[in-house]
């Protein structure tokens, strides 16, 4: 991702709100590729990764976003594409389903620009770039390495594909071992203030994360301290 210049995928098949995105984030320095079906949206993402998609819910051609949100989750080539649906379906079901597929954030229709645009710099900002040398934050334990300044997790130099969320997570867990932290702690620490983010979030992407630590035989760090929270353990 380039700080000073992102690019942002729009898939929306209404191009009335592309055309709008679209106009919002110039004023940000922001580019945008619009897309109104999953097919194109895989064409673009398959020529140029983009740094974040805004990704609707409902769209034509047999797969929805969420399906396309899964997918994309799956993919390691692409899976750290940060994701937020921007969708009329606004029910707390609705949100958990998103952030169960892979969604980092969820904008309900009709929403503001300001509000859009202030989502998209907190979450570009969460997962962009950073000023420190490479090198400069690595953390070891036990054999699971994480370095802050390329984003790669890995084990005896195998990555593991993470989330942009879910590299946050482990990220500070990891600066902060044995240390237990409750889900508000970790909603204060590790979204912006202006976000309104439920317990069931955390608990969501922690999931997500032992999920993508399993195979490398690490989902027991991610540990859960009965009502209390969770932290990062080797013991």
């Amino acid at each position: 991702m380039s700080a000073s210049d992102p690019t942002i995928l729009i898939v929306d098949d209404e191009a009335p709100i592309r055309e709008m995105v679209d106009f919002t984030l110039s004023t940000e320095g922001i580019a945008c590729i619009g897309a109104a079906t999953v097919a194109e949206a895989r064409k673009h993402i398959a020529a140029s990764s983009p740094d974040l998609m805004l990704l609707d819910w409902m769209l034509p051609g047999g797969e929805s976003g969420l399906d396309f949100a899964k997918a994309l989750r799956a993919n390691g080539r692409h899976s750290q594409i940060p994701i937020i649906m921007l969708t009329a379906r606004v029910s707390n079901a609705d949100k958990v389903a998103a952030l169960d597929a892979g969604a980092d954030d969820y904008i309900a229709k009709p929403f503001s620009p300001s509000e859009l645009k202030a989502r998209i710099r907190a979450l570009l900002r969460r997962c962009g770039m950073t000023t420190e040398q490479p090198g400069a934050d690595t953390i070891e334990a036990g054999g699971l390495s994480l370095d802050a300044v390329s984003r790669r997790v890995s084990v005896a130099g195998e990555e593991i594909e993470l989330g942009p969320t879910e590299f946050r997570l482990l990220h500070f867990l990891m600066r902060h071992p044995e240390r237990v932290y409750s889900r508000v702690e970790l909603i204060q620490y590790l979204w912006p203030s202006n976000t309104q983010v439920e317990d069931r979030t955390v608990d969501v992407h922690i999931r997500n994360l032992r999920l993508a630590l399993q195979p490398a035989g690490y989902r027991g760090v991610i540990q859960t301290v009965r009502s209390a929270g969770y932290r990062f353990s080797l013991r």
